[in-house]
């Protein structure tokens, strides 16, 4: 893979404009920003031409839900196919595929065709298309800087969407309320196909680890597994499917807001969402000033308080004029709080995975603004609006709850490049294995004194998570009853090639925590290990004997 950029030696300590000092972010970031504009003046026709055709607050509801469903859908498969082959080749089919649905929109609209079901499901294509694109996108953007300068390349990625959502809803009602939704569809083609030629002239070389590799099947349990064994991910998970789910009554129910209960004009949508993008460019620099003070779970619990604020004013607010100031802060607490999911998922997880973990992220994500869509708008068709943004405010406040159980960690000091070599190293081997033979065991013996079995038993339990997390199918430490001071450790792998990609997913921060458990082994030699591989090398079966036969039966 393309080796990461050092830091500049101008610019020792990084700041939010030293990720522009790399030529290839730079490129990407300014191709993307022309993508996210014409991205925004899509959304903003597509849901105005719903609103047009139809009276039902659910089909306008569900624009959102068309956006967000391919990603609980696809992000998955789209994580794990992009640690699998060559990212670059991935961006480039999703953008030309964007591009042509864009395009086909734009070209049917202007015949008068399209109906509102016609424009969902052409939303739905480009969601697909999104789908299969963001998990790969946000990961690459670890491969155009360094660790220090991420956090502030992922905020200006956010940046870049919060400009366009500031420039492209006034752009988009300029150009429906002069021309027609189609010219904005034609438009947001035509920069597909700019971010295309970005992507073509970026000269990517293919990641090789050297290691045996991963189907598409293993792969996707490979990053369910990781997840499952990472409780500072799970804690991201958790909390950011409880933010999507209420914040999404602001972006699925603000257009009924501004046509139904203010009756107002597509130019007023238009204008509070630029309101919005504005908020969130002024997040970008609030979180240069405030980043060393707040920490990623306050961050999120102040985003969650303005997003009741939020809720409370699109249902009572009598006048758009006092929804301007809310849409701001609004934009500003959204990315401030996207920021700090996205920081803390890509920081938290080696690049092995990375793809995959952001994918899970995406979809969870998703997720919520899906589901947030369709309850929100089903609550205003069956009750009432202002009905269904108090219950959304009344989640956002219930949400800040979570804090308590699911803290967000924060990824200062991890260190997830390679350890190698691991300490456990594979075995000299008589003779080549198969790469599918298996299951393995791994046993490591070790010397503990009676004394310290209470803390052994702490420091095993994290290095025991480790296992399962990067492969293992069980693990688990066992004492010898007639000698207590002997310990094992086992895990259990399905193939010998599993087990080495365990060697190569080991980190050097799980270094640390193997060290910590063998602090304790106090044997003049090093922890024994001992790999066992099933005998034979066939699946692992009993074989039933062939019956006796009774005494002078024909032979």
């Amino acid at each position: 893979m393309t080796p990461t950029p050092p830091l500049p030696l101008t610019e020792p300590r990084p700041g939010l404009r030293t990720p522009f000092a790399y030529a290839v972010f730079r490129a990407v970031w300014i191709a993307a920003l022309v993508s996210n504009v014409g991205t925004w003046m899509q959304n903003v026709a597509g849901v105005w031409l719903v609103t047009t055709l139809t009276t039902s607050a659910l089909l306008v509801a569900l624009m959102q839900t068309a956006t967000s469903l391919p990603a609980f859908l696809l992000s998955m498969p789209a994580g794990a196919i992009g640690d699998l082959i060559d990212r670059r080749k991935l961006l480039l089919f999703t953008q030309g595929f964007m591009a042509v649905v864009a395009l086909g929109l734009g070209a049917f609209t202007l015949t008068g065709a399209a109906t509102a079901i016609d424009v969902l499901g052409f939303t739905f294509l480009l969601g697909m298309g999104a789908a299969l694109n963001s998990p790969i996108w946000q990961t690459v953007t670890t491969e155009l800087v360094p660790r220090p300068v991420l956090p502030f390349a992922i905020t200006l990625n956010g940046v870049s969407n919060n400009i366009a959502r500031a420039i492209g809803p006034a752009l988009g009602g300029l150009i429906i309320a002069y021309y027609s939704p189609g010219w904005v569809f034609i438009l947001n083609g035509i920069s597909f196909v700019g971010t295309w030629v970005v992507i073509y002239y970026w000269k990517r070389e293919a990641q090789n680890d050297g290691g045996p590799a991963e189907n598409f099947s293993g792969a996707l349990r490979a990053g369910i597994r990781y997840v499952q064994y990472s409780p500072p991910i799970v804690a991201v998970l958790v909390r950011t499917f409880a933010f999507s789910f209420g914040a999404t009554a602001m972006w699925a129910l603000l257009s009924v807001v501004v046509a139904r209960r203010l009756n107002l004009q597509s130019g007023s949508y238009a204008v509070m969402l630029s309101w919005l993008g504005a908020g969130a460019v002024s997040g970008a620099f609030l979180i240069g000033k405030i980043g060393h003070r707040l920490n990623l779970n306050r961050r999120v619990l102040l985003g969650s308080l303005v997003f009741v604020g939020t809720n409370l004013s699109l249902a009572l607010v009598p006048s758009e004029y006092w929804l301007f100031p809310v849409m701001f802060l609004s934009g500003t607490a959204w990315l401030i709080t996207m920021t700090s999911f996205s920081t803390s998922v890509q920081l938290h997880v080696p690049k092995w995975v990375q793809a995959r973990v952001v994918s899970m992220y995406m979809l969870v994500f998703q997720a919520g603004m899906s589901l947030g869509s369709i309850v929100w708008g089903e609550l205003a068709d069956r009750a009432t609006l202002t009905l269904a943004l108090l219950v959304a405010a009344g989640w956002m406040l219930a949400s800040l709850v979570l804090a308590l159980p699911f803290p967000m960690h924060q990824p200062e000091g991890l260190d997830f490049s390679p350890a190698e070599p691991w300490t456990d190293q594979l075995p000299a081997l008589e003779e080549e294995i198969d790469p599918d033979d298996g299951p393995v065991v791994v046993m490591i013996d070790y010397d503990v004194a009676p004394a310290d079995h209470a803390a052994f038993r702490l420091a095993a339990q994290q290095l025991t998570r480790l296992r399962l997390r990067d492969g293992a199918l069980r693990a688990g430490v066992f004492t010898d009853v007639a000698q207590p001071a002997r310990i094992t450790e086992f895990f259990y792998v399905a193939t010998w090639a599993e087990h080495e990609r365990q060697h190569r997913r080991f980190t050097r921060d799980d270094q640390l925590v193997e060290a910590e458990v063998r602090r304790f082994h106090q044997g003049a030699e090093p922890p024994r290990v001992t790999h066992f591989l099933a005998f034979p090398r066939t699946p692992n079966v009993e074989v039933a004997a062939p019956p006796l036969q009774a005494a002078g039966s024909a032979q």
